[in-house]
C-alpha cells in the first residue's frame, strides 16, 4: 500500500505494455478500417494526408509487427510468471464467474442486497480480457497469411487467402466493438469510475474502490477476512449515506 490510501495494483511493466497496446490498437484500427472502407470521404483524405495506399499498408504491417511482438511477450510472460514464479492464475476463467454473472445481475434488479465479491479481476474483466486476446491471436495470424500468401499457399491451400481476409477483416470489426462498446465504458463513463479510470496508468486505485470492486484480493494483502473488508465498507457506505441524507 501506497500513501493516500491508495493501493498498488499494476507494475510499471504492465502500464508501458497497456501503453503499447493502446497506441498499436489505435494505429491498427485507423490503417486497417480506411482500407476496408476506401470509398468513404474519411478514409480518402486519411489515405492522401498518409502518403498514399503503399504507405498505408506498410504503415498497417509493420505495426502489427510491433502488436506480434508485445502480445507474443504478453502471452509467455503469463505462462512464464505461472508455471516458474508461481502467479495466481488470476485471469483464468471459472465457475464462479458464471455464478458472479447470474448474482449481478439479480442485485442490479434489487435481489440481491450487495453485489459479487470478486478476487483480483472480475467476471467482466476476465469476459473482455479473453476476447480481445483470443480475437488479436486471430487477427496476427490471419495478418500473416494476408501478408505472405505465396509462402503460405506452399504449404496450404490456396482457400485460405480469401478465408484468412474474411476472418482478418470481421475480427477487426469486431474487436473494435468490442474495444469501443465494452472497454471504454468500463474505462471511462461507467458511473463507479466516470469520468476516466486511471489505475492502469498509475497503477494504483484508492482502497475505497478495492474494498467494493475486489474484496478478495483487499483481504490476501491486509490479512484480514474477507467479512471484515466487506463489513468494514458496507458501514461506511452506511454513514455516507446518512450524513447525505
Amino acid at each position: 500500500m501506497s500513501d493516500n490510501n491508495k493501493i498498488r495494483r499494476f507494475s510499471a511493466f504492465r502500464i508501458a505494455e497497456h501503453w503499447v497496446f493502446m497506441i498499436t490498437f489505435s494505429i491498427l484500427v485507423i490503417t486497417g478500417l480506411s482500407q476496408k472502407f476506401y470509398s468513404l470521404d474519411l478514409s480518402m483524405w486519411l489515405i492522401f494526408h498518409l502518403g498514399g495506399i503503399d504507405y498505408v499498408r506498410l504503415i498497417h504491417r509493420y505495426t502489427g509487427i510491433i502488436f506480434l511482438i508485445a502480445t507474443s511477450m504478453h502471452v509467455i510472460t503469463g505462462i512464464i510468471g505461472i508455471a516458474f514464479r508461481r502467479w495466481q492464475p488470476s485471469m483464468v476463467i471459472n465457475k464462479k464467474d458464471f455464478s458472479d454473472a447470474v448474482h449481478n445481475i439479480k442485485y442490479y434488479l434489487g435481489m440481491e442486497d450487495h453485489p459479487a465479491i470478486c478476487d483480483r479481476y472480475g467476471y467482466r474483466q476476465k469476459f473482455e480480457y479473453w476476447g480481445v486476446l483470443i480475437g488479436s491471436i486471430i487477427m496476427v495470424f490471419s495478418g500473416l497469411i494476408l501478408w505472405f500468401p505465396v509462402s503460405v499457399t506452399r504449404f496450404l491451400p490456396g482457400e485460405i487467402i480469401p478465408a484468412a481476409k474474411v476472418l482478418h477483416t470481421n475480427q477487426a470489426l469486431l474487436i473494435f466493438a468490442v474495444i469501443a462498446l465494452w472497454h471504454i465504458y468500463n474505462s471511462i463513463f461507467s458511473p463507479e469510475i466516470f469520468p476516466l479510470d486511471k489505475g492502469i496508468f498509475t497503477g494504483t486505485i484508492s482502497r475505497e474502490r478495492m474494498a467494493l470492486e475486489h474484496p478478495v484480493e483487499l483481504a490476501r494483502i491486509e490479512n484480514k477476512p474477507v467479512e471484515e473488508i466487506l463489513s468494514a465498507h458496507r458501514e461506511t457506505e452506511r454513514h455516507e449515506n446518512s450524513e447525505v441524507n
